[in-house]
């Protein structure tokens, strides 16, 4: 995958959706990678929550959040259910609308708001830039 030095230059929906796609076959294993992935590359706008039990070894991730301008993207998974994917619009911190969305439908939209965010952040970019290295 090829890096893209210029901050200036937007980043591809494109390569930004492929890569949120990468292992959506595992659920399991997506939602470990994804959750990595937007961690790793945007700390301040991801909340994580992992399922516990008191007796388990493994913890794997409940829900991902990540909070880009005026929405937030959610996708959710109960033990060995579907994944639940939903976009938020939230205004100061107030929750106005909450929709289910189709997963394909979530990532091209999750994608979009990443790409917009590194066209109008150098610190932005450069982390979608390590997000699409992982």
């Amino acid at each position: 995958m090829c890096m893209l030095n210029d901050p200036g230059e937007p980043l591809q929906m494109e390569m930004l959706a492929a890569a949120l796609r990468a292992n959506s076959t595992d659920l399991k294993a997506f939602m470990e990678a994804l959750a990595v992935k937007l961690e790793g590359s945007l700390p301040n706008q991801t909340k994580v929550v992992r399922q516990s039990g008191i007796f388990s070894r493994d913890h794997p991730v409940k829900e991902i959040s990540v909070a880009l301008g005026d929405y937030q993207y959610r996708i959710s998974r109960e033990r060995q259910g579907p994944l639940a994917t939903e976009r938020v619009k939230v205004v100061r911190g107030i929750v106005l609308k909450t929709e289910p969305v189709p997963m394909n439908q979530w990532i091209e939209d999750l994608a979009a708001a990443l790409a917009e965010e590194a066209a109008h952040s150098t610190e932005a970019h450069m982390a979608l830039e390590r997000f699409l290295l992982q």
